[in-house]
């Protein structure tokens, strides 16, 4: 087991290496509860997609390709949502993770620079923002996308009008 240091006391980890690998294995990168319930919500109101749509560049976890539109549900680890506090909270194999976390930035910047330049509006959210204010992200989504592109208009509209946080 490893030890590391949160405010100068040493803590041991409470996995082993093995643990800690098919831990860290089984984070997943398509599917997240986050993109589902994202995805489950756009579909209720008539908007259909492709998810993981690899014709693209960054293969956006939902691409509504009548629109040109592309959705990136970023997690808020994986993509350092608060770096400076990730930055504080990494001890063990520091540099590894602090270099990771730095090309997950740029990549993602990448990507976005790219997919402008073909004409795609990027739309990027942290799971945590679609876990906490789903209803929030969806309207944002709605804005881009024309009425008449939505299968079931009339549950926009109520959606809309009641602004249902879902």
């Amino acid at each position: 087991m490893e030890a590391f240091s949160l405010r100068r006391k040493i803590f041991m980890d409470v996995l082993d290496k093995k643990q800690r690998h098919k831990a860290m294995a089984r984070n997943r990168s398509k599917d997240t509860k986050a993109e589902v319930i994202l995805r489950k919500a756009l579909w209720h109101l008539g908007v259909r997609y492709r998810k993981n749509y690899g014709k693209v560049t960054g293969t956006p976890d939902i691409a509504i390709t009548t629109c040109k539109i592309a959705i990136f549900v970023d997690g808020d680890f994986w993509h350092a949502k608060d770096f400076e506090e990730l930055k504080r909270r990494i001890q063990t194999n520091r540099s590894y993770w602090l270099k990771k976390f730095k090309r997950n930035r740029e990549r993602d910047m990448e990507v976005n620079e790219a997919l402008t330049e073909d004409g795609w509006l990027v739309l990027r959210y942290w799971e945590s923002d679609i876990k906490r204010d789903l209803g929030k992200c969806v309207e944002d989504i709605l804005e881009y996308v024309p009425v008449k592109n939505l299968a079931d208009q009339s549950k926009v509209e109520d959606f809309r009008d009641s602004k249902s946080k879902f």
